[in-house]
């Protein structure tokens, strides 16, 4: 039966990794993955999942199954915590990750508007594309980032948007948009989500990094202004960075409707066909942080470190690199927010960065900034003016 199959392409990110792991040179840097790292190079558990473990070991009677739709209590913490008033108008399932949340609501999609064509920034999680194609919907980019000048291209933003039809899904990241660091303004948000309004589109907002610019309430703002003016809006939740739960696989696939009870019933049919019941610890430990104020309180902090950090890094690598360059040309990365940049690299060029130097970078020229440290910050901006030059 398989004797004909051709080996498929390793994934880019798995292998830049497995590449890091065998290189031998001691100097290396990894600026590719993407996950919350501290200066060491360690991904600690948070003091607040440390918590709330210990508090489900003590409490916990059972390892049976939740429903089809996960843990009701996990469902309804996360949802008050993304929809806040408008919670109680929110169909949510479970998922194996945030990767599985954005799957599921595409295959909703699939079901409820077939000729749905989703709209994708066009730099973006790969992911993204990957799984609207991969369930034969129509895919369409819309402008994101002018690579040229390191900001948001608005005037092509929303002439791009503005072809909207009924029914089409739009993909938008809460906050920290990945790879960029990009995110949209006030005015941009409301004009952009205006224009899904106008058409009878559907926003699809992922929501991975809620946290990572602001305080996690603070990251929720986009799903709110949805809320307000939009009768349907679909959010993809994860628990990966903002809980550092990678692991654990949490996510929440949520929709904002007056069909509740309908949409409701596709999720959990969905789930049936493709993992039955979803994964529970990870999903606890969410739920206990967020339902106890001093749990919460200690991760909120914990965020706020991380936040901190890196905005050190940012202005650390902006600053070396405007030495390095005698130049103010990356000032723009200031103003961007979360763990990445991307910066205006290419392949030829990360490829000379990891061949030549021992950095790594994804392949589009992402990088992740919690691998910026005091001290690596100078040798990475030497690397990247010595790129850029050539």
């Amino acid at each position: 039966m398989f004797a004909d199959l051709n080996p498929l392409e390793t994934d880019a990110i798995l292998a830049l990794m497995q590449a890091f792991r065998d290189d031998p040179r001691s100097e290396k840097i990894d600026l590719g993955v993407g996950i919350w790292r501290e200066p060491d190079g360690s991904s600690p558990v948070f003091e607040a999942v440390k918590r709330a473990e210990h508090h489900i070991w003590e409490t916990q009677t059972t390892k049976a199954y939740t429903g089809l739709l996960g843990d009701a209590g996990f469902a309804a913490a996360v949802s008050r915590f993304l929809f806040n008033k408008y919670a109680d108008n929110v169909a949510a399932a479970a998922t194996v990750g945030g990767t599985s949340a954005v799957r599921q609501l595409l295959a909703l999609t699939c079901t409820a508007s077939p000729k749905a064509r989703v709209w994708i920034p066009a730099q973006t999680w790969p992911n993204h594309w990957a799984l609207a194609q991969d369930l034969g919907l129509e895919t369409n980019p819309y402008a994101w980032l002018d690579r040229t000048s390191g900001r948001l291209a608005t005037e092509r933003i929303l002439d791009d948007l503005s072809k909207l039809h009924a029914g089409d899904v739009v993909i938008l990241h809460a906050c920290c948009h990945n790879p960029t660091g990009a995110d949209p303004d006030a005015d941009l948000q409301n004009e952009m989500l205006a224009l899904i309004e106008k058409h009878g589109a559907v926003p699809l907002i992922d929501a991975a990094y809620l946290g990572f610019a602001a305080s996690p309430t603070a990251d929720t703002g986009m799903i709110g202004e949805a809320c307000a003016r939009l009768p349907e809006v679909m959010v993809a939740f994860s628990g990966s960075k903002s809980f550092g739960l990678y692991r654990e696989r949490v996510g929440l696939a949520c929709v904002l409707s007056h069909a509740k009870a309908a949409v409701q019933s596709h999720l959990a049919v969905l789930n049936r066909m493709d993992f039955t019941f979803p994964p529970d610890h990870g999903a606890r430990c969410v739920s206990v942080i967020l339902d106890t104020p001093d749990l919460r309180k200690i991760w909120e902090t914990e965020l706020e470190r991380i936040r901190e950090t890196l905005s050190q890094a940012r202005s650390a690598l902006t600053q070396e690199l405007r030495d390095a360059l005698q130049s103010d040309r990356f000032d723009t990365c200031l103003n961007k927010r979360g763990m990445f940049l991307l910066l205006p690299l290419g392949t030829e060029r990360v490829a000379r960065l990891r061949h030549d130097h021992a950095i790594y970078a994804v392949g589009d020229g992402r990088i992740n900034l919690a691998g910026i440290t005091p001290e690596t910050a100078l040798p990475v901006a030497r690397a990247l003016a010595r790129v850029l030059r050539d």
